[in-house]
């Protein structure tokens, strides 16, 4: 193979990881907000009638997409790939996290879901397709005990019932979003997250209808904010946030672009004092710069990528 060809694919390689990167990045952002709007949806709504109402009308969007894009059947090889993104991603962490955000501030949770991108990888690696380098374990194991530490920090030394839920919602979202990212490679994004969507329907919909037999008088009441923020769970977290997220992991690596999630936290911690008007202390920043740093030296790393 001539040398300029050989060049010309390297800066094309290059290039994807780089688009991988933002568009994880622009995932990241919209998932940010996640916690402050999931709190504010509880304020006024069961936790998990939010939690899984939210998910049948992501599935409703996705059905659209999926019917305007004639998008042919997924393969059977394709179904527990996708069905581990729909129990993680579509039940488990909206569930947990909104049983969660009760009685955590949005703030506290953020720095627990810090730990996301190690668990991320940790996934990926347990399942083969991506081999990280020592010094990319070293960065994202740096990078999740700043966090953890901080969550430990705020909490005042000790972990609470909702503490373990938040960190039982990270493992369940970290499957999924390994499993995802590998499947995105060859299905495509928008369409690992739009049938995992409608793979998750015959859980969703009746525990949806559940809630609203026993709980529609309070669903029914409840005020604007709290739809408000059922609202953007639904079509930002729930969907067009996993359009990016995952075409990003498809181009730049699982492991690699996940990396991204470590600024997460504090992008969270920003949107609750937006949102929540939760108090944003000045050592936040410090300490978001702190663990941006370690993303910049995690997005040096080497990571081997394995087909399939």
């Amino acid at each position: 193979m001539p040398i300029q060809t050989i060049r010309t694919q390297s800066r094309f390689a290059l290039a994807d990881e780089t688009v991988g990167m933002l568009l994880g990045l622009t995932g990241v952002a919209i998932f940010s907000l996640t916690l402050p709007f999931t709190r504010l949806a509880v304020a006024g709504l069961d936790p998990t009638f939010a939690a899984m109402a939210r998910a049948v009308g992501a599935a409703l969007l996705a059905a659209l997409w999926l019917g305007i894009r004639r998008a042919p059947l997924p393969p059977r090889a394709a179904l527990p790939a996708l069905a581990a993104v729909a129990g993680g991603c579509v039940i488990g962490f909206p569930l947990l996290t909104s049983l969660a955000m009760r009685s955590l501030p949005a703030s506290h949770g953020a720095v627990l879901v810090g730990i996301l991108p190690l668990a991320t990888a940790l996934c990926a690696a347990l399942r083969g397709h991506e081999r990280p380098s020592a010094a990319f374990w070293a960065s994202a194991l740096l990078g999740s005990g700043l966090v953890a530490g901080f969550a430990l920090y705020q909490g005042g030394g000790a972990l609470h019932a909702a503490d373990l839920a938040i960190f039982a919602a990270v493992l369940a979202a970290a499957w999924g979003y390994a499993e995802g990212g590998r499947l995105a490679r060859t299905l495509g994004g928008q369409q690992v997250i739009s049938w995992a969507l409608l793979l998750s329907l015959p859980v969703a919909l009746p525990m949806t209808l559940v809630q609203l037999w026993r709980h529609g008088a309070a669903i029914g009441a409840a005020g604007l904010p709290a739809w408000l923020g059922f609202a953007y769970t639904c079509v930002f977290s729930m969907f067009l946030g996993f359009f990016f997220w995952y075409r990003g992991m498809a181009l730049g690596g699982v492991a690699r672009v996940g990396q991204v999630q470590l600024v997460q936290p504090f992008l969270t911690l920003l949107g609750a004092a937006l949102v929540l008007g939760e108090p944003l202390q000045a050592g936040h920043v410090a300490f978001a710069l702190a663990v941006i740093a370690v993303v910049a030296v995690g997005r040096r790393t080497a990571v081997q990528r394995r087909a399939g």
